[in-house]
C-alpha cells in the first residue's frame, strides 16, 4: 500500500525545496521534486548496496541498460540499441553538452518560451546565439508556434539546434503524433538538430494520452535528435543523479561524448542502483502515484480557476501548474504570494513574469493549505 498522503518532514535535511524557507511560515511549492517516499524497492536496493561496504569506481550496469532498452520497446514500441545510451549525472548537463557539441561557437540555438530555465542558460553559457520561439495557447494547450519556429530556423541557417521539451515544462502539454511529425519535418527541411528533453514522459495525467519519443517517429528524425530521459522526476530520486541520452546517430553521439570527457562526471554507483530498482520494480508505485497526482491536479485546476484574476489551463502531464496571474494587476506575482506564505517559482525565470509555477507533487493537505493561502491573498489585496 503506497501512502502518498503520509506527511514526511523534510525540514533540516538540506532539502533545496524545503530548507529555502526553513524557519519561516512559507509553504515551498516551487522546485520540481515531490514530497513522496520513493518505492520500497529503491530503498531496499540502496540498503543492500550500502551494506556491501565498498564504493569504488563503477561501470554502467548492463542490467540497467537492458531495462531501459526493454522499457522503450514496451512503452513506446521504440527499438533502441544499447550502444545509443549515454549515461549522465543529470539531465541539465545534457542540454549544455548538446549546445557545445552540435553547434559551434556563436552558432544558433532555438528554445521555446516559456520554458524550463536551463533551456535559456545552456546556450548563453556556451556562448551560442539564443533565439526564443514563442509558445501559444491552442485549445487550452501550450504548444510551439510552428510558423515562428519555421521562420526562426530559416533565419538561423543549417546546423541550428532546437531545444525541445515534451511533456512541456512548465505548461504540461503532451505533444501529439501529428505535432511531432510537423516539428520533425520543419527541422529536417532547414537541416536543424533537436535535443528533446523528455524527463516528464512517465508523468502523464490525462487518461488516453500517450507519450511519443520524438526520435521514435522515423530514422530521419532520429538521426538529428538527442533524446534526454531520467527516472528522477518519475520516482523522486533527483538528488541521486542518474539520467541518460539516447543518440542513434554515431557521429552525433561521438561529438556528444567528446564534449563530456573530463568535464561531466560519471554517474555514481548509488544512482545506478536506484535507477535500476525504479525501472525493475517501480511500476506499481508509479501507477498509484499517478492516481494521487490526478486528484491533486483536478483539485488545483478547480480551485485556481475559481479565484478572480487567476487562470490555469488543463494540465496533461507533470505535477506542475503554470498559473496566469496577469489578471491580479500586481507587478511581481511570485513575490506577492510568497509574502502571503506560498513559495512558488517565479514566471520570470521561465519567460513570463506575470505567471507563477506551482508544484502540486505534495500531500493533498499541503496543497489545500497552499491554495487556501493563495485564495486569501487575492481576496485581501
Amino acid at each position: 500500500m503506497h501512502r502518498f498522503d503520509k506527511p514526511v518532514n523534510r525540514q533540516g535535511t538540506f532539502s533545496s525545496k524545503w530548507d529555502k524557507y526553513h524557519g519561516s511560515d512559507v509553504l515551498p511549492m516551487w522546485v520540481a521534486d515531490t514530497d513522496f517516499v520513493v518505492p520500497g524497492a529503491i530503498i531496499d536496493a540502496l540498503k543492500q548496496r550500502v551494506d556491501h561496504g565498498v564504493f569504488g569506481y563503477t561501470q554502467p550496469p548492463t542490467t540497467l541498460t537492458a531495462l531501459i532498452v526493454e522499457r522503450m520497446q514496451r512503452l513506446y514500441d521504440w527499438q533502441i540499441d544499447p550502444a545509443w545510451i549515454v549515461y549522465l549525472p543529470g539531465l541539465v548537463p545534457g542540454l549544455h553538452l548538446a549546445c557545445r557539441s552540435l553547434v559551434g561557437p556563436g552558432g544558433n540555438v532555438l528554445s521555446p518560451s516559456p520554458i524550463y530555465p536551463p533551456f535559456v542558460t545552456a546556450p548563453l553559457l556556451s556562448e551560442r546565439q539564443l533565439t526564443k520561439v514563442p509558445m501559444q495557447l491552442q485549445e487550452q494547450r501550450w504548444v510551439l508556434d510552428f510558423a515562428q519556429l519555421e521562420t526562426a530556423l530559416q533565419q538561423a541557417g543549417p546546423g541550428a539546434l532546437l531545444l525541445f521539451c515534451n511533456p512541456h515544462n512548465p505548461g504540461g502539454t503532451v505533444y501529439t503524433h501529428e505535432e511531432l511529425l510537423q516539428l520533425g519535418d520543419i527541422c529536417e527541411r532547414y537541416d536543424g538538430y533537436i535535443c528533446s528533453d523528455e524527463i516528464h514522459c512517465d508523468l502523464l495525467l490525462e487518461p488516453g494520452l500517450q507519450h511519443i519519443p520524438l526520435a521514435s517517429l522515423n530514422d530521419t528524425i532520429a538521426r538529428r535528435t538527442i533524446t534526454l530521459m531520467a527516472p528522477s522526476k518519475t520516482f523522486n530520486i533527483a538528488g541521486l543523479g542518474c539520467s541518460f541520452a539516447i543518440i542513434s546517430d554515431d557521429a552525433l553521439r561521438q561529438k556528444f561524448n567528446r564534449a563530456r570527457k573530463g568535464i561531466v562526471p560519471d554517474v555514481s554507483l548509488l544512482a545506478y542502483t536506484a535507477a535500476e530498482a525504479a525501472y525493475q520494480d517501480g511500476d506499481d508505485w508509479l501507477h498509484s502515484q499517478l492516481g494521487y497526482l490526478r486528484k491533486n491536479r483536478d483539485y488545483c485546476v478547480e480551485r485556481i480557476n475559481a479565484i478572480p484574476g487567476l487562470t490555469l489551463q488543463p494540465i496533461e502531464a507533470t505535477y506542475l501548474a503554470w498559473i496566469d496571474a496577469s489578471g491580479l494587476g500586481v507587478e511581481n506575482p511570485q513575490q506577492f504570494f510568497e509574502q502571503h506564505g506560498v513559495g512558488m517559482s517565479p514566471g520570470a525565470d521561465f519567460g513570463n513574469k506575470q505567471f507563477v509555477r506551482l508544484n502540486f507533487g505534495c500531500t493533498m493537505h499541503v496543497l489545500k493549505q497552499a491554495l487556501d493561502r493563495i485564495e486569501q491573498a487575492v481576496s485581501q489585496r
